[in-house]
């Protein structure tokens, strides 16, 4: 119907991919697929051709998400921005969507998102095959991950100053001072055996892994975090078990991991994940750098094992988006990476106008 309507020629259409439906809804799976054209209408006319071919198909409008005979959504126009009351593109949550990005990478991999500036496969690698839904009603937690050493800490903090200036409405106290993101960071000058453990007194390594367990599962407990309000957090809870194999003994880790099922159940799963990636060596050049004593006997097999462990840990990763950092293409210090972050970042999250 859309190559029969004048003024539009149909160029492409990707396969048809099956899919369950969004929310975990008790539905039918769905068939999608994505079609190019070239037109000369214009976006709000294209808009109105694709409602009156949906009337046609015998499409009636119910409630969200609700089963329906036919759906067609305007995702792009070119690289056009489109911000009005009946029309929005590109499609809001588009690169939300694992179905609608196959399918965009079947006929242009490349095709770059006019507002998060990436391409479509970059996009679709993020999701890992998975499709998310943006909710206000959680807490919208953005989590850090990657090696001692590769930055996380200073990322946070310049994320949580722009961000504010960016979205107001989240502007809550800090635990850092001031207006800003809420930010958590990791407990590491307070944690009373991580010294001793680094020195190599393995006896203490369950007492200080116990330690990070109870104190993060304080920060970042669901029913404590403000829903539709972003919080950043320097670190991503799930490397718990991570660090737990590497320092604790047989006996040790297996108590570990008895203690640990009820602390990770209340903790709120983030919405992003920014993942920061760099060779051991050079995250072993700034931890000596920076000079922490505890952190000076750290040895680079020790962080080889860490990057080796979070390679695998977000290569089956299904929990959120995850944004993938290379420290060859992304430096902190420059103040034109930062914002173009902070703008993808805005596409993440839900944030509440309250």
């Amino acid at each position: 119907m859309l190559a029969e309507t004048r003024h539009i020629q149909v160029s492409g259409v990707s396969d048809i991919i099956e899919t369950n439906p969004l929310g975990g809804m008790n539905q039918p799976k769905y068939l999608n697929a994505v079609a190019e054209i070239k037109t000369t209408l214009t976006a709000q006319d294209l808009h109105k051709t694709l409602a009156n071919i949906e009337k046609a198909l015998g499409r009636v409008t119910r409630q969200k998400w609700a089963p329906r005979t036919i759906d067609l959504d305007l995702l792009l126009f070119g690289q056009e921005v489109i911000n009005h009351p009946s029309l929005t593109v590109p499609h809001p949550q588009m690169h939300l969507r694992s179905f609608v990005l196959k399918g965009l990478r079947q006929l242009n991999g490349d095709l770059l998102h006019p507002v998060i500036k990436e391409p479509v496969s970059e996009l679709a690698d993020r999701l890992a095959g998975c499709d998310f839904v943006l909710n206000p009603d959680v807490p919208q937690l953005i989590s850090m991950a990657g090696v001692i050493g590769v930055g996380k800490t200073t990322l946070t903090r310049k994320l949580s100053k722009l961000l504010a200036r960016r979205l107001p409405a989240i502007r809550v106290a800090g635990p850092s001072g001031g207006l800003g993101c809420k930010i958590f960071l990791e407990p590491y000058n307070t944690n009373p055996f991580l010294p001793a453990v680094y020195a190599g007194k393995k006896e203490l390594a369950l007492d200080s892994q116990l330690y990070f367990l109870t104190n993060r599962t304080e920060q970042l407990n669901r029913d404590t975090l403000p829903t539709g309000k972003i919080t950043i957090s320097d670190y991503i809870f799930d490397k718990e078990l991570i660090y737990a194999g590497l320092l604790l003994s047989r006996r040790q880790l297996a108590l570990y991991k008895r203690i640990y099922p009820p602390f990770a159940a209340k903790v709120a799963p983030p919405v992003l994940v920014i993942y920061m990636i760099d060779s051991p060596q050079k995250c072993l050049e700034r931890i000596h750098k920076r000079n922490r004593p505890y952190e000076q006997k750290i040895k680079r097999q020790f962080l080889e094992a860490l990057d080796s462990a979070h390679r695998k840990l977000f290569a089956d990763w299904r929990t959120c988006p995850v944004i993938r950092i290379s420290a060859s293409r992304f430096d902190c210090t420059r103040a034109t990476d930062i914002d173009n972050l902070a703008n993808q970042i805005k596409c993440y999250v839900a944030v509440n106008s309250t």
